[in-house]
């Protein structure tokens, strides 16, 4: 079996029973299990509530096999982070022939890794934050030089802002270093940039209205998107017309670089002359009480059920693939 994209198949589902047997796959091992519990559960919440015959689904407890056995029809991916959402999960679903919502195998591939969206990113026009890769102390000299400090550093492919620390101080890196390389052997340090911070999510190929972020915190981090009530969001973000219609052209285009598709979120900071610059791509952002594609759905009417039903509908785009006819024998 071998499933095909094919975006033109999208549709606007009106009855739950059209969807078949679906099941949420939250929770998985990575080091965003805690987050991808409660997206799961929200969605989950919200499919039942509009009549889908949907079921949890944790990876960790169940082997993938058993979608099939299970008699699953399509499935509403709600795992964060590698494993999940790097393009793994996608591979084995499309293995398997099960449908799924959301960006394919290359995109949630690509997207994951933070250096590859950033040089697409600039490959298409979209500007990011200066970079400099780190493989070991010998970096660190090098990377102060062209940098300045403050400077951030993640690792490459976490998601949540797992494992990134701003370095204000020289001495500091180091523990950095070593911090995001517990996590992973890829790892970048950043330009530190002084601007607002601004999210866009992407709905079924439209942007929606973008939402300003403001933390107390030094920076957007993991607490501060997830469990704190004193981050505030701005949607309305404030922007005028022209800057917010500039500000969804780019993030529509960063999407599309990296190959992603169905749903997500592009998020920026702006840099000291106040223009965007892309941070990352999120194939599979946060469903939680936190979240910001929710709130930017509300925004234009769309409540949580609605977005929860709508991203399983890009599931559609996902199809199996007819045979290949076997080859004639010669002669």
């Amino acid at each position: 079996m071998r499933l095909s994209y094919q975006p033109e198949r999208l549709q606007r589902v009106s009855a739950a029973r059209e969807f078949g047997r679906v099941a949420v796959l939250y929770g998985g091992d990575s080091s965003e299990r805690e987050i991808s519990l409660l997206s799961g559960s929200a969605v989950l919440a919200a499919l039942k509530e509009r009549g889908v015959d949907a079921h949890a689904f944790d990876p960790r407890d169940h082997a993938l096999g058993e979608l099939l056995s299970g008699g699953f029809a399509r499935v509403w991916i709600a795992l964060h982070g590698p494993g999940g959402e790097d393009g793994t999960l996608q591979g084995a679903l499309e293995y398997l022939g099960v449908p799924y919502t959301g960006s394919g195998v290359l995109g949630s591939a690509i997207a994951m890794d933070k250096l590859r969206t950033k040089r697409l990113a600039l490959a298409v026009g979209v500007p990011t934050a200066d970079f400099v890769v780190l493989r070991g102390a010998q970096d660190f000299e090098l990377t102060i030089e062209r940098l300045k400090l403050p400077l951030i550093v993640k690792p490459a492919t976490q998601g949540s802002s797992v494992g990134m620390t701003r370095v204000a101080r020289a001495a500091e890196l180091p523990a950095a270093y070593a911090a995001a390389r517990q996590l992973e052997p890829l790892v970048f340090a950043e330009a530190w940039l002084p601007g607002k911070e601004y999210t866009v999510s992407i709905l079924q190929g439209e942007a929606l209205p973008s939402i300003r972020i403001e933390t107390p915190r030094v920076f957007y981090d993991y607490e501060a998107k997830y469990f704190s009530d004193e981050t505030r969001y701005y949607c309305p973000a404030g922007l005028s017309a022209p800057a917010e219609a500039h500000l969804a052209s780019l993030a529509l285009a960063a999407f599309e670089a990296t190959g992603a598709s169905g749903w997500g979120r592009v998020d920026f900071v702006m840099d000291a002359a106040a223009r965007p610059m892309l941070l990352e791509v999120n194939t599979i952002p946060g469903m939680t009480g936190h979240s910001l594609v929710p709130m930017a759905a509300r925004a234009v009417g769309i409540d949580f059920a609605e977005l929860a039903w709508r991203v399983l509908e890009t599931s559609f785009t996902r199809s199996l693939a007819a045979a290949a006819p076997a080859p004639r024998p010669e002669g």
